[in-house]
Parts: structure tokens; sequence; C-alpha cells
């Protein structure tokens, strides 16, 4: 058994031992109306995997199967800066949880010996440490590979979430003693004051259960912050919302009154089933989908326009395929993600957990990771994710004037075919970067050099072209994103993609009323 090291003894360490890691990025990180900046004013824009380590080993997900600096090169490769990382507040109050339980002792305690024995495999030197220097661990390996990090507090008790019949669900519940909590929080944030990639905390992850109000949110989750700037100012401070944290629409009418400035951002959490279980399916996409970018703005949008960064800290969908709500949603929410150039950190990371619900070895649905840890899961549901990784807009961010013209099915932008003036259109990579202005009277165009823009001089299932004979296009349908045009004939038609991606003018489709209809290939966002 391993040697019993003191709490003191060890918190002071971990102290000591966090001075040593600084990165060449401009950190910290502050805000700047409703965008997060560096040091130079310039826009860094957080594009996140959620990295759970919340569940009972209270371990990293994945350490059994693969190296963590390799998992942590892998998030990198991906195309992610970023990672919510998870933690039960029992790490931070729970001296012996966190201090004087090893590694090994929490894989045996619940019976993972073929976990165990891939951790002596992939990661031998985190086997006899306590969990906190575990957590501590991960941290720092992602920073070698340059990836920040948001301490995300999850829950009071490791294991899975979230339920509103949870003991800690919400402040005064059994488990979530609010003084506790901020105890927890700030010794979080003290632990971690020196490590340059760990850029903020988010305070509790999915505020909910029967006995939630925003009168208490206010009453705590303003202390909360406080402690937190008041233990390390470096870090940005993330709010979430109530309701599973879908709901900040409360903050329209009393904002946070904080102490401190430059370090607020807000969280919003969007999945398919945040909108009501079957609501994807009984419902016009077009029409539902255009309802949902309504009731984000009022359930969280509206903070982009108070000046406050939107964090949106989870979302996702199942990645075998089959999942018919989630992919409806999928492409609205990716649309509407673009257009606002949020923040955000898609859940989650996870190929495989140790033990979750009394069971080994669960699959994560959601994962970009395979079952290994080591492959991607689902290539074009990356590809969909890398269109809004970058900044596109904000301060420091080049050809803010420039428009993409995304098509949130695929991951792709409208680009041309070929170099010429008057070329065909078809789908490609949205980091070509055509420089496409949309003009209020209608003209879609690409500027630079001799301006082309799209012609009329096509037919139902033809290609659309480019060309100096400019016709109108118009934002159709509910959501804005079908976009048309009048033919030869003067027949009205859409945009729309073949099965090589090509760009070809086909009859409108789905525009209203029918539930089984498809209309993502006829979707085009323009941002």
């Amino acid at each position: 058994m391993a040697k019993t090291i003191s709490p003191l003894t060890l918190f002071l360490f971990l102290l000591l031992s966090s001075i040593s890691l600084t990165l060449a990025t401009d950190y910290p990180l502050f805000t700047k109306s409703r965008w997060i900046v560096n040091k130079k004013g310039h826009r860094v824009k957080l594009a996140c995997a959620n990295w759970p380590s919340h569940l009972k080993p209270v371990v990293a997900e994945g350490l059994s199967s693969q190296p963590m600096d390799l998992i942590s090169k892998k998030i990198k490769d991906m195309g992610f800066n970023c990672v919510r990382l998870t933690w039960p507040l029992e790490l931070m109050i729970n001296d012996t949880l966190a201090f004087n339980v090893t590694v090994k002792q929490s894989f045996e305690r619940y019976g993972l010996d073929h976990e165990l024995q891939g951790i002596y495999t992939h990661n031998p030197s985190i086997v006899n440490i306590p969990l906190i220097n575990a957590f501590q661990s991960v941290v720092y390996s992602l920073g070698r590979h340059d990836v920040m990090v948001i301490l995300d507090n999850h829950k009071t008790v490791p294991g899975w979430c979230c339920s509103n019949d949870d003991p800690d669900a919400f402040f005064g519940d059994p488990k979530f003693n609010p003084d506790l909590w901020m105890l927890g929080l700030k010794k979080m944030a003290t632990i971690f004051m020196n490590v340059n990639n760990v850029v903020g905390m988010s305070l509790r992850n999915e505020l909910r259960g029967y006995n939630h109000t925003s009168k208490d949110w206010y009453k705590y989750m303003q202390k909360g912050a406080e402690a937190v700037h008041t233990s390390n100012p470096n870090v940005l401070v993330i709010l979430s919302g109530l309701n599973f944290d879908a709901d900040l629409s409360f903050l329209q009418d009393r904002p946070v009154n904080l102490s401190f400035k430059k370090k607020l951002v807000l969280e919003l959490h969007w999945y398919s089933f945040t909108d009501g279980t079957g609501q994807w399916k009984s419902h016009n996409v077009n029409d539902f989908c255009s309802q949902m970018f309504t009731k984000e703005r009022r359930t969280g949008g509206f903070v982009l326009e108070q000046g406050f960064p939107l964090f949106l800290s989870e979302f996702g969908t199942d990645q075998r395929g089959g999942d018919f709500e989630g992919n409806r949603y999928m492409s609205c929410m990716l649309a509407w993600a673009a257009e606002k150039d949020i923040d955000w950190a898609v859940w989650a990371l996870t190929g495989v957990y140790y033990f979750r619900e009394g069971k080994r070895g669960v699959v994560e649905a959601y994962g970009m990771l395979d079952a290994n840890w080591h492959n991607v899961h689902n290539y074009t549901y990356l590809r969909r994710l890398s269109v809004i990784q970058p900044p596109h807009k904000g301060p420091g961010i080049k050809h803010n004037h420039h428009k993409k013209i995304f098509h949130p099915l695929t991951g792709l932008c409208l680009v041309r075919k070929s170099p010429c003036h008057e070329s065909e259109l078809t789908l490609g990579p949205c980091t070509e970067g055509e420089p496409w202005s949309y003009s209020h009277g209608g003209i879609l165009e690409i500027k630079g050099g001799h301006k082309s823009c799209l012609e009329g001089e096509t037919t139902v299932g033809r290609s659309v072209k480019l060309g100096k004979k400019c016709t109108k296009i118009e934002q159709i349908s509910a959501t804005k994103m079908h976009l048309s045009l009048k033919t030869n004939d003067g027949s009205l038609v859409c945009l729309d993609v073949d099965s090589d991606n090509n760009v070809v003018a086909n009859s409108c489709k789905c525009l209203t009323g029918n539930v089984t209809c498809e209309p993502a290939s006829q979707w085009f966002k323009i941002f």
C-alpha cells in the first residue's frame, strides 16, 4: 500500500510544482465585450472537447487505453485547442480521497483489474500516486501540447450525471452544501494558480432539480464567482444557467453583479433532447429549426448582445449515424454556432468509460475517439466541427468582412470548381477562404481581381455557375438557409448538392409543413 501523505504537505507540493508549467502563449485570457481575448487583445476562440474525470474512479477516462501524452496530442491533432476537464467536488473537499487514495486503490475499489492493468501498461507513472496528482498530471500533459483547460466542477459525488433526482442537483440538496462547494472551488483555483494553460473555471455543471430558483442562483453563483476570482484572478469565471444549463433567460432583466470585470463568461448546453424527446421528428425541420434559433436567443444567445461571451459547453449527438433526431438537430445547431461564432466544447472526447452507472467498458456513442482511444470515431463528424473550430470574427481576426457559405450537412463550404471566373460551384474545405459577399440586393459574389457572381443561367438539375450576369439570391424558408434563384424560364429553384458535392439547382424542398421531408442538402448558412 502506498505511504500516506499529509494533505497539507501534498497541497504545498502541488502549489510549488505548478509554478514550473509555462507556455509561450499570451495568457491569461480576458473578455472584451462578447469576445475572449489574450493579453494583446486578440481573440482566442475556445474550441474544446469535454474530457470526463468525474466518474467513480476519479481518473481522467482513457488512461487505461493510451498514454496521456498521446491522447493530448490527438486532441491537438483533431483541431481542438481546449479541454473542458470535469471533476467531482469531493476531489477537493474530501482530503482522504484526494491525497491518500491512489489510482491503483481507486481502480481496485471498483474491481477494475483489467483497466488497472491498462494503466500499468500505458501510464505507469500514475499508478501509485494520489488521485489529485493524477488529475494534475493530465492538466500538465495538455499544457505540454499547448491545449488550454477549463476546469469544470461537474457534480459533488463521483459518478454519472445528471437527473433531477440527484442528491447534488442544486444548492442545499443533501449532497450540495454551498459552503463546501465554495471551499472546493477555492482550493482547486489555488492549486492551478500558476498553471498557465488553465484558462478558466466552470463553477458548476447543469444546475437543476425540483428546488432550483433564480433567487438562489444569484445568491450562490455570485459568491462562488468571487471566491474563484479571489483565489485565482487569472482564470475566466464561467457561470452555467438553470434547467440543466439550458436557460439563462433570467439574466435578461437582472445582470450578474460582481466586483471584478473582464473575466465573466456564461455557458449554455444544447442537445437534441434539450428541446423535448420526439420534437425533431414530429415537426417540419425548417419550421422547428427556426423556432430553435428563436429559443436559443431567448434562453442564452441574448448575452452576446449584452456584451458577454457565450460558451456552448456541451452539445453533440450519436456518431454511429442512426440518431434521426440528432442528425436533424446537428445541422441546425452547427448553422447557429457558425453564424454566432461562439466558443464551445463538444461532448465528449471519450471512447469508452472505465465504469459508468454500474457497468464496465461502456462505449460513448457521442465520443470523438473510438473505443481504443486512438482513432477518430467519425471523420465526417469531425469535419463538420472543423468549420466552427477557428475564429471567424472578433478582435485581431483578418478578413472580418468576408462571408462564408457553409453547408452544415457536410461541413464544407461553397467554392469554385476551377480558378476561372465563370467556374461551376462545388463544396470544398472552408479553409480555402473564398472572399464571398452578400449584398442587401441579394447579389452573391466573389470579390478580388475580377468579380464573379452567381448567375441564373441554369435549369433544374444542372450546375450553378459564376459569371457576370448576376441574379438575385434570396434566403427563403423559416430558417433563411434555402438560397433561391430564378432560372432562365423564370422557375424558382434552390441551391442543392449532388452525390459528388457539386452545387446544382433543384426544386426547393421541405419549405414548410411536411414532417418527413429532409431539407439539409439545401441548407446553406451565410456567415
